[in-house]
């Protein structure tokens, strides 16, 4: 099981281009009910090797801007161990349903925006103005996203670009890839140190998507990848709101629990008192 989704993640991704990240977290919850702080740093560690594999081949194509690299890294690098600073004072909490929150609202962000971008292809993203300067300070949040969520980096990071720079299409993908790369990287290995992971999951998840890669990308150009990318996002976009639900009831059910054990702390003592009998 573990292996044929491992392929399947790394086929859509070679075939579509949607995040590793995005996809990979989802799936491990919902097919094969990993816990969600082990399925997030897990997902974290598998887009980063995924990427490892994809990146050299965009610096390879010279579709890599290193100067707007550096720029987003100046925000996103502490960004990302902000987001892994806070993923472990959530979980020690047990307040899941936060987790559940911000990986359903990312989810749903970056699938809306994936079918924006679908339905408007023929028209113009471009921002006339050029500012780069600026990616270091939206990077913050999104890096602190992705260290939080192990999603984000993709989608938001190309609005970035797109509306900060001039760069063209493929230039937008290799650099953002190349981006999301480093804060997969550096996230990763918080994650690994902090042990939420599943190194077994994990093998097994890469022994499937070394095959799943190296077919997806024989097969992307015969496939019509912009169909199934529709598809893919609006999967996507259900399973956000799904999560975003389940982050409403959990947190519900957590206060109905609290709730009840204040009840009861209060009836209990009062059933404890010892009868006073009064003389007549």
């Amino acid at each position: 099981m573990e292996l044929a989704i491992g392929f399947l993640i790394a086929f859509a991704i070679a075939v579509t281009g949607v995040g590793a990240g995005t996809i990979t977290a989802p799936i491990l919850v919902i097919f094969l009910h990993v816990p969600l702080p082990l399925a997030v740093g897990t997902a974290l560690v598998y887009s980063a090797i995924v990427k490892l594999i994809v990146v050299p081949i965009q610096m390879w194509r010279k579709q890599v801007n290193y100067r707007a690299v550096g720029y987003m890294l100046l925000g996103g690098l502490p960004g990302v161990i902000i987001g892994v600073w806070l993923f472990r004072s959530v979980v020690q909490r047990g307040h899941e349903s936060i987790l559940y929150a911000a990986l359903g609202s990312i989810i749903v962000i970056t699938s809306g925006w994936h079918l924006y971008r679908t339905f408007r292809k023929n028209k113009a993203l471009h921002a006339e103005r050029n500012h780069p300067k600026w990616l270091g300070v939206l990077m913050l949040p999104i890096g602190a996203e992705v260290g939080f969520s192990s999603s984000g980096a993709g989608a938001l990071g190309t609005i970035a670009l797109l509306g900060l720079t001039t760069l063209s299409a493929s230039q937008i993908v290799g650099t953002d890839l190349a981006f999301g790369l480093c804060l997969s990287l550096v996230g990763g290995g918080l994650h690994l140190l902090s042990q939420n992971l599943d190194a077994v999951l994990l093998a097994k998840l890469l022994a499937g998507g070394f095959f799943g890669a190296i077919a997806g990308s024989a097969l992307a150009p015969k496939l019509p990848n912009q169909k199934l990318r529709l598809v893919l996002t609006a999967w996507l976009l259900m399973i956000g709101m799904q999560f975003c639900y389940q982050a409403v009831h959990s947190h519900t059910d957590a206060q109905s629990k609290e709730k009840h054990l204040a009840s009861t702390a209060v009836v209990q003592p009062a059933l404890l008192q010892p009868l006073k009998i009064t003389k007549q």
